[in-house]
């Protein structure tokens, strides 16, 4: 596979842009808890700062942990700890949760662009339901003050891949103008679907953002059907007919890649699933680490598979460092002999 040979792979260099937030993650003990807070289970809601407070009272007899967060920047941190020069394009508040954030940022070997205002910073409350699945109130704040006029030609040089999430679908203009200026800059666009939900209420921007600028797409299987009105491989047929290469995940199933003629299913990785939070933004992580290197289309999907089976065994999505090396161990022995 000769995906990006044209670079060399310790040269390759990873540009990340979404919501930057700070997740504050709960264990539930019943799901009827997410009733009285008006979420959906399994979905990204968009909430005020009414709402957040109201779920801020709810969820005080939890179990409460903190860690950055946004599907973008996570994927980039996966990234990171593998070795690959990663960057980070947000926007933060100048309070604690910012400066949290930054500092997470350059503990992560992440290169932070992060830009600034006088507001209270993001945060994504995550409910995390006893069967491991998570239920987000997401309270943009800062974040969702991200501007398609706070973005530069010179943030973007430099980069080979740019991935975004589609969470910053509530403001186009800003992702037209990020993904003009990635290409504008050579990058390959890396697109994440985000939410079921999301995907749903924005369909004709989300066709738009595959036909024009998306050269690689990661969806989960109800993303996948919400967009294309298809189960799992028909699904990835058709989102691979508008960008270079689909990947649909199918959860404790696996996933299936499609780039045109080649059709491959992954299986996944068994796991003591704790969390799902992060789980799809670490599979894009290794799938794009395997693709920097020129590996395979299984082996992308293998090492995608790896990290998310991994995440998933904790709370949020930050490993220690134990669990990274044994990952890294791991990638090593599934990459032997394909470099």
């Amino acid at each position: 596979m000769q995906y990006l040979c044209r670079k060399k792979s310790k040269k390759m260099k990873v540009l990340g842009m979404g919501n930057a937030l700070v997740d504050v993650l709960a264990k539930l003990e019943s799901d009827d808890s997410l009733q009285v807070m008006g979420l959906p289970k399994g979905s990204m809601q968009l909430i005020n700062e009414d709402e957040l407070l109201k779920i801020m009272d709810a969820i005080k007899v939890f179990d409460t942990f903190k860690a950055t967060g946004g599907s973008a920047a996570n994927a980039v941190c996966g990234l990171a700890q593998l070795g690959i020069q990663a960057g980070f394009i947000g926007k933060t508040g100048f309070d604690s949760y910012g400066q949290f954030y930054a500092e997470d940022l350059e503990k992560n070997n992440v290169k932070a662009h992060l830009l600034q205002e006088e507001m209270t910073s993001g945060c994504a409350m995550t409910m995390i339901s006893t069967d491991g699945e998570r239920t987000f109130g997401t309270y943009l704040g800062a974040a969702a003050n991200l501007q398609a006029t706070d973005l530069t030609l010179g943030m973007f040089e430099g980069y080979h891949i740019f991935h975004i999430e589609g969470y910053l679908v509530q403001n186009p203009e800003l992702i037209r103008k990020a993904c003009q200026l990635a290409k504008q800059a050579g990058c390959k666009i890396s697109l994440d679907m985000a939410s079921y939900n999301v995907v749903e209420a924005n369909l004709e921007f989300f066709s738009e953002l595959l036909s024009q600028y998306t050269d690689i797409v990661f969806a989960n299987e109800e993303e996948a059907f919400s967009f294309t009105g298809k189960e799992t491989e028909e699904a990835a047929i058709l989102l691979a007919e508008s960008c270079e290469i689909a990947v649909v995940k199918i959860g404790s199933k696996g996933s299936i890649i499609k780039r045109g003629q080649e059709l491959v299913k992954v299986s996944a990785n068994k796991a003591n699933c704790l969390d799902t939070t992060g789980a799809g933004d670490l599979y894009a992580a290794g799938f794009l680490y395997g693709l920097i290197n020129n590996h395979t289309l299984e082996i992308c999907g293998s090492i995608g598979s790896l990290l998310a089976g991994n995440v998933i065994e904790i709370i949020g999505t930050k490993m220690d460092e134990n669990r990274w090396s044994e990952i890294k161990k791991k990638v090593n022995q599934l990459t032997l002999g394909n470099n």
